[in-house]
């Protein structure tokens, strides 16, 4: 489909609903515009450290690209394998557990091409890191689930990868040890790729120089004070968190933004029906959930916690607390008058 097709889908349609590689079936279950074949690398400068690319493409084709130049998208974006496009990844906010040191999607995008409730082109922010002019359109795009218009083309920043990993995995005594260790850890000075707490478990990645590691691991158990394993062919630790292959099958699957006050009593209401993978610090929890999201939906309302469904079957993707008001309205006044790509 092309940016013309598109257009006109949008003009002669009450409501445009958006997919693209379908890797998040709760999010696209009633779509009726596919994006996939709106694919491509635009642009690409390594030395630059940007690359341009249609919404279409998947984000294992930009990798991939990416990699022979030594070069990758640090905030680890999930469903990578599944066929995740780059849209759709923006759209739903979605980072890995490599957001913990450079941030999340939203760091990376420097520009953003969408077409409006009227069909029109609307592009913001700029194709170099150091273009701060205007409204910032690319961040308000991220996790916003279409709701502003359909993207088309994106704009990212990109940084060198680290020569090797290793990850350190401690078995803890109880989960409240695993937390406890976590934030310890979230207040120290080292540079942390990865930071994962799943069960009793305490997962750390590090990158660098090869040489350098082996160091960088003694001192990590020195400063927890427990004694771990590490592996230094980790990609396939990491590759079960991104791709989530740790979810049960037929489980829901639901992110939470959070802090890390909030896990204790998150985890006492959920402890029968649900697992949850905290990352980045603590500061989003990733839940499979196995009970009805009704029952979910109040109790993140009640812990006044906000949640996004990515699989599972639910007339409504967005739970718990709602965000928006005044300034969502006028954003949706601007861009979508219609209401066309009302997501929830």
């Amino acid at each position: 489909m092309t940016i013309l097709e598109i257009q006109d889908f949008i003009k002669s349609n009450a409501s445009v609903k958006v997919r693209g590689g379908g890797t998040k079936p709760a999010l696209s279950s009633v779509a009726n515009l596919e994006m996939h074949e709106l694919s491509g690398m635009l642009e690409y400068d390594p030395s630059e450290y940007t690359f341009t690319a249609l919404a279409g493409t998947r984000v294992s084709e930009i990798a991939q690209i990416l990699a022979e130049h030594g070069q990758h998208l640090p905030f680890d974006p999930p469903f990578l394998m599944a066929g995740a496009t780059l849209g759709g990844t923006v759209a739903a906010g979605l980072s890995g557990s490599g957001r913990q040191r450079f941030g999340g999607v939203r760091d990376f995008v420097l520009a953003v091409q969408f077409i409006d409730g009227l069909g029109g082109i609307v592009r913001g922010g700029g194709k170099v890191v150091k273009n701060a002019a205007g409204f910032d359109l690319p961040k308000m795009h991220c996790g916003a689930l279409g709701t502003f218009g359909v993207i088309t083309e994106l704009t990212f920043k990109v940084f060198p990868a680290p020569k090797a990993w290793a990850t350190l995995q401690l078995e803890c005594d109880t989960p409240k040890t695993a937390l406890e260790t976590m934030q310890k850890l979230a207040g120290s000075s080292f540079d942390l790729e990865c930071l994962d707490v799943f069960g009793s478990r305490v997962m750390i990645r590090i990158g660098g120089v090869i040489n350098a590691l082996e160091t960088r691991l003694e001192n990590l158990q020195k400063f927890v004070g427990i004694e771990g394993q590490v592996t230094r062919d980790d990609t396939e630790i990491w590759r079960e968190a991104r791709e989530f292959l740790w979810v049960v099958p037929n489980a829901a699957l639901v992110k939470i933004p959070l802090t890390a006050s909030k896990i204790p009593t998150l985890e006492a209401k959920i402890l029968e029906h649900g697992r949850t993978r905290y990352i980045s610090s603590g500061n989003l929890a990733w839940l499979e959930w196995t009970d009805s999201l009704e029952n979910l939906d109040l109790i993140l309302l009640e812990l006044q916690l906000s949640g996004l469904v990515l699989r599972g079957n639910t007339p409504r993707v967005l739970l718990g607390k709602q965000v928006g008001g005044v300034l969502l309205e006028r954003v949706l006044n601007t861009f979508d008058l219609e209401r066309k790509f009302n997501a929830t």
